[in-house]
């Protein structure tokens, strides 16, 4: 794990200097007793990007590097990583501006006041 994690830094800043399309994802799967600490390391990927590209990272390119998968992909009925009919779009409404600061997306108990996933509410604090 610390090899891993100690060449992170120059793997992440070579993969941007040669434009390669990354994806972000954790091991949280196979431990799921982290995953309420998923979006602390979104977080951490400030330290290579801006706010903006972590955005992106974590939704649209994560979103075209599943399409490569085919016939292996789950999402097969629509698109992925868009807002548009027929997609499938999961929409978070954050109470802050993650473009302006990314650590707005840590605190996802407080800050997260809409989601939605497949069209269905599961959580709702518009105004309370």
């Amino acid at each position: 794990k610390a090899d891993v994690a100690n060449g992170a830094d120059s793997v992440i800043k070579m993969a941007k200097k040669y434009k390669v399309k990354m994806a972000w994802g954790t091991d949280v799967f196979f431990n799921p007793a982290i995953n309420k600490d998923q979006n602390t390391y979104i977080a951490k990927m400030s330290n290579w990007f801006t706010p903006y590209e972590v955005l992106k990272l974590i939704t649209s390119d994560n979103a075209q590097l599943l399409a490569l998968s085919g016939n292996r992909s789950p999402y097969k009925e629509g698109k992925l990583g868009v807002i548009e009919e027929g997609a499938y779009a999961d929409m978070i409404l954050v109470d802050g501006n993650p473009l302006k600061d990314i650590n707005v997306m840590v605190d996802y108990a407080k800050n997260f006041v809409l989601i939605m996933k497949n069209g269905v509410v599961y959580k709702n604090a518009i105004g309370k």
